[in-house]
This record gives C-alpha cells, structure tokens and sequence, in this order.
C-alpha cells in the first residue's frame, strides 16, 4: 500500500473533534478506569516507567498526568555539548536547509516561511542553516527540553489541521509540519537565533510552555503572536524544560547558517535518540 493511501482515511477523520473529546477524556479523573486505561498504555507501548519519577500508574490522577509524567533525577544526563538533543524520539530528518526549503521525506519538502506561520523576515534568519526533526512515539516521554541556553523572544501560535505526525503520514502528507497546529519559539543564544517549534497532532489534546502554560485549547483559528523582549523577558538554561505535549507529536528545530552546526556523526533517519544526548557542536 502507498503511503498516500495509507493516509488517506486521515483526509476524511473529523479531526478537531476528535481532538477535542480525546483531550477531555485525557483530563477526566476517573479513578479505577483511568489506572486501567493507563496500565492498558504502558503494556500495549512497553512504555518504561523504572526510569519514572513515580513508577506506580495509580499515582496519576488523570490520562495526562501520567503521559506528562516527569522522570526520576538524573534519569537523562546532559552531554557536554553546544547542542543537546531536546526529547526523547527518534530522528525524521536532519540537515541543512535549501535556501529556505526543508526535507519533509522523500518526494516532500516545505518553506522555513510556511512553518513559522507566514512571517518571512523571521524564516530569513535560518536561509541556508540547519534543521532538526524529532518524532516522539506515544510510549516516550513528552516534556520537551531547551538545547542550549536562550532568551525567548517570541511565541507564535498558528492553527492548522491534525494530521497524525508518524513516518508514514510525514511520507505521505505534503508540507505534512508546516500544515499542523503549531507552536513556534523563538530564541536567542550565544551561538545566533533559533526556533523550536512544538507540532500538533491528531488527539494531542494541548500544547503547553513553561512560560505560558496551556497554549490550547481554545482553539482560536488564527495566528496569535506573544512579544517577550520587554519586561516579560524569559531566560532557559541549557537542559531545563520549557514545554510539553499533551499525547505524542514531533518537534522541529531551525539554526542559522553562522551557527555552523555539525550534527552528531551517530545521527541517522529513524534512529532512536534521548534527551540530553549530543545533537551537535558549533
């Protein structure tokens, strides 16, 4: 079966109100049931939970809290290195940017422009750079970590479809990241600006930042924009967290061309990767 058809069913899912009811459901506290449907979880996912801070599935009050789940301290080392690896995933694709086109997958590429939510002068700063792409799998764990050190600048919210995020929708859906909900940050640091975007997903139910908290729902249906180089300034050391996803997605990063990267000799497409590992040098 061809990856276009293998998604096509996606085309045809009330996606948004699937999202929604999932995202209730994740949120609902319901004693018994919810440590059923969480052990149920870990069993069909093989998630791993010695490496959780609190191992017991009837810890978790509701499905969320469990999947947000923080892992026990020093769990996920951190390299040294100007560029950590940000979560746990697997690799969907590394490597430099053509001018302002990023490799989806074979056959698929799209705009440094489209993924940032319209704003060209913003996507100039990455032309010829590097990008980073990360799946995280439903049994990973799904707190997302800064890669360096870096001053937030601006959150970019971008509404979209919700198409699930894995290998073979990527294969299969054109400009698969830049046409999910969104949410793009911002940063700056000692080795020139980045951005790191949290990519929605079908039954993701939320999006949340450190910083902000809850980014969605609501859902608003147009591009929401926050300025944090006043007073609201936010600074992230390397390592530390600065946001989570609420049931699975992927996270994309961009680097400018004076950032020099050179990624990880280990790295390779579909390769496993963790928290805290080497992403790369400058």
């Amino acid at each position: 079966m061809s990856d276009r058809l293998a998604v096509l069913s996606q085309y045809l899912l009330p996606k948004q109100a699937l999202t929604a009811l999932m995202g209730k459901l994740a949120q609902a506290e319901a004693g018994g049931l919810t440590t059923a449907v969480i052990r149920r979880f870990i069993q069909r996912y093989n998630v791993n939970m010695a490496e959780a801070a609190d191992p017991d599935p009837a810890a978790y009050a509701t499905f969320n809290a469990f999947f947000t789940r923080a892992l026990k301290e020093g769990a996920r080392p951190l390299s040294a290195a100007d560029w950590i690896c940000p979560v746990d995933g697997a690799i969907s694709q590394f490597g430099k940017i053509d001018g302002e086109q990023i490799f989806q997958a074979k056959g698929h590429d799209y705009s440094a422009t489209a993924l940032v939510g319209g704003d060209a002068a913003l996507a100039s700063q990455f032309e010829n750079g590097s990008f980073a792409t990360i799946y995280l799998s439903p049994r990973d764990y799904h707190r997302i970590h800064m890669p360096c050190a870096g001053k937030l600048r601006r959150m970019i919210y971008v509404p979209g479809d919700l198409f699930s995020v894995n290998p073979t929708t990527a294969r299969g859906v054109p400009g698969l990241f830049a046409r999910n909900e969104r949410v793009v940050c911002v940063f700056d640091s000692v080795h020139g600006p980045f951005v790191l975007v949290l990519v929605g997903a079908t039954i993701v139910g939320s999006m949340a930042t450190v910083w902000h908290g809850l980014i969605n729902p609501p859902r608003p249906g147009h591009i929401k924009s926050w300025d944090y180089t006043g007073a609201e300034a936010v600074e992230l050391a390397q390592g530390v967290e600065m946001g989570r996803f609420q049931l699975g997605s992927t996270v994309v990063m961009l680097f400018p061309q004076s950032a020099g990267l050179k990624f990880n000799t280990q790295w390779q497409p579909a390769g496993p990767v963790q928290l805290g590992q080497v992403m790369a040098q400058a």
